[in-house]
């Protein structure tokens, strides 16, 4: 199965054929992280990822969404979110203009009007109810744990039986559940309810050599030897105690920013000049300047230094 050929779950027939899979769309995931992918789309189950900002849980329903040739429908999660924004709400401005152009042919049955005010027609689907209708889709919950207590319980009641109710229209159920993927920063504790109802893993940092490996399948002009520095030098901050340690997306928006700048190593004064790309915050910056760039780059990168 090539990536003009998407693969269905049920045509995934291994952890690694999945992990595999993945790859072939720059997507590197572990041992893991490739058997709980695999056994949540096996038993039909959402699967739940927890890990720090920047490790990859966003980025593999994207790539599982291209593995299984499926719309990815997202639903950013955020504080005050509730159930109408996530599942769905009445376009008002059309019913009202159905009201006015009805009013305007001279319509004179009431009750048939306002029945025809909650037809389907109106309904505006948000993600939630967008991915029940969509078959097959891939459901990314983004973020869950800046969502409040009362729209993760709600999202627990969706996720159960992928079944909602519209007062003025009925039930409507997913003939075929889409795969769920559910993120969190853990800013916040989940509820066990809804972790008991998925399938769980942690992401961590990507080892040194699997990091040099995601910088270059991701971004194959960069050079080994770039990649190995760039890798280091995040490995390092990762044990630096800075507020916002930076993840693999920090990682390749460093070694795009370098090659931007048309640079084929990474020196004090160049990464002191694109430290923006990677840390985000002006005390995390401050730290590292001030306790030095040379210590930081200065490492033994035997076997990943070539300049291949």
């Amino acid at each position: 199965m090539g990536e003009s050929a998407p693969a269905t779950a049920d045509q995934v027939g291994s952890p690694a054929e999945l992990a595999g899979l993945l790859e072939r769309h720059a997507y590197l995931c572990d041992e893991g992280l490739a058997t709980a992918c695999f056994l949540a789309l096996r038993m039909g189950r959402p699967l739940f990822l927890e890990g720090e900002a920047g490790v990859g849980k966003t980025e593999l329903a994207k790539t599982l969404a291209l593995v299984l040739g499926a719309p990815l429908i997202r639903l950013q999660c955020y504080e005050g979110l509730d159930a109408s924004q996530a599942l769905y709400d009445w376009d008002f401005p059309r019913q009202l203009l159905h009201l006015r152009a009805a009013e305007a042919a001279g319509a004179r049955d009431v009750a048939r009007l306002e029945g025809e005010l909650y037809d389907r027609r109106f309904l505006l689907a948000r993600p939630l109810l967008q991915a029940l209708e969509t078959a097959p889709s891939v459901l990314l919950v983004d973020e869950l744990d800046r969502a409040d207590d009362e729209f993760e319980a709600f999202l627990l009641e969706v996720l159960s039986d992928f079944t909602i109710t519209v007062p003025e229209l009925g039930t409507i159920r997913a003939e075929r559940p889409p795969v769920v993927v559910v993120t969190s920063n853990r800013t916040r504790e989940v509820h066990d309810a809804l972790k008991r109802r998925c399938l769980y893993h942690w992401l961590e940092h990507p080892s040194f050599d699997r990091e040099v490996a995601i910088i270059r399948r991701r971004l194959p002009e960069a050079t080994g030897r770039l990649a190995a520095r760039v890798a280091r030098a995040a490995q390092r901050l990762r044990g630096a105690d800075l507020l916002k340690p930076p993840g693999v997306a920090e990682s390749l928006d460093w070694t795009r920013a370098l090659l931007a700048l048309g640079v084929r190593d990474l020196d004090p004064g160049t990464a002191a000049v694109t430290l923006g790309a990677v840390l985000k915050y002006r005390e995390d910056q401050r730290r590292v300047l001030g306790g030095g760039l040379d210590a930081l780059l200065a490492s033994s990168l035997a076997g990943g230094d070539a300049d291949a």
